[in-house]
C-alpha cells in the first residue's frame, strides 16, 4: 500500500475521531445547559406561587393592622421588586447578573415578610384569622418548595460547569461560547435560616 495513502486514511481517521468527540461533549453541554434551565423554572413557578400569595396575604392582614400600612406597602413594593428581578432571571436563567439581582430582591422581600410576622404577633384577632391561616401555611409549604427548586438547579449548574471546565472539554465549551452558569446562592445570613412563619 502506498505510505501517503496509509498516512491519508490515518489522517482522516483522527480528524473524524476528533469531530466525534466535539459532537459528543457538545451535546453533552447543550443537555446539561437544559437541564439547569428546567431546574431554574421550577424555581421560577415557585417564585410567582409565593409572589401570588403575599397580596392575599397584606389583604387579609390588613384588616387588622390598620396603623401598619407603612410595613404593608413595604412588603407589597418588595414582593414587586422581586417579581421583576425573578422575571429577568428567567429569561436567563445561569446568568450571574440576573441572579445576583433576584437574589437582592429575595433577600429584600425576605426582610420585610419578618418585619409583617413580627408585626402581627401583636394582633391575635389575625393570629386566629382562617385565612391567614390557610395563606401562612401555604407559605411556608411554597418556602420549602423553593429550597428544594433551589438545590436541584445549583446541582444541575454544578454539573454544567464541571463538564464545561474539564480538560479538554473546555476547548469545546469555549469554541461554541458555552459560558459558566451561576448558582443560586443565599446572599443575606438570615436567609439562610428557614422563615419563621406561623399566626
Amino acid at each position: 500500500m502506498d505510505t501517503g495513502l496509509i498516512f491519508t486514511v490515518v489522517v482522516v481517521g483522527i480528524l473524524a475521531l476528533i469531530g466525534i468527540y466535539v459532537v459528543v461533549v457538545y451535546n453533552g453541554l447543550v443537555r446539561l445547559r437544559n437541564m439547569y434551565k428546567n431546574a431554574f423554572s421550577q424555581i421560577d413557578v415557585q417564585l410567582k406561587r409565593r409572589y401570588d400569595l403575599i397580596p392575599n396575604l397584606v389583604e387579609t392582614a390588613k384588616a387588622y393592622m390598620g396603623h401598619e400600612r407603612q410595613t404593608l406597602e413595604a412588603v407589597i413594593a418588595a414582593r414587586n421588586v422581586a417579581s421583576d428581578a425573578r422575571i429577568a432571571a428567567a429569561a436567563n436563567p445561569g446568568d450571574p447578573a440576573a441572579l445576583s439581582q433576584l437574589s437582592h430582591a429575595e433577600a429584600g422581600l425576605g426582610g420585610v415578610m419578618g418585619r409583617l410576622f413580627a408585626v402581627s404577633e401583636a394582633y391575635p384577632d389575625l393570629k386566629a384569622n382562617q385565612n391567614m391561616m390557610q395563606l401562612t401555611e401555604e407559605l411556608t409549604t411554597t418556602e420549602n418548595k423553593v429550597a428544594f427548586s433551589r438545590q436541584a438547579y445549583n446541582d444541575s449548574v454544578l454539573a454544567f460547569n464541571n463538564k464545561r471546565e474539564v480538560f479538554p472539554n473546555n476547548l469545546v465549551a469555549g469554541i461554541f461560547s458555552f459560558q459558566e452558569a451561576a448558582l443560586f446562592e443565599v446572599e443575606a445570613e438570615a436567609e439562610r435560616v428557614a422563615p419563621k412563619v406561623q399566626f
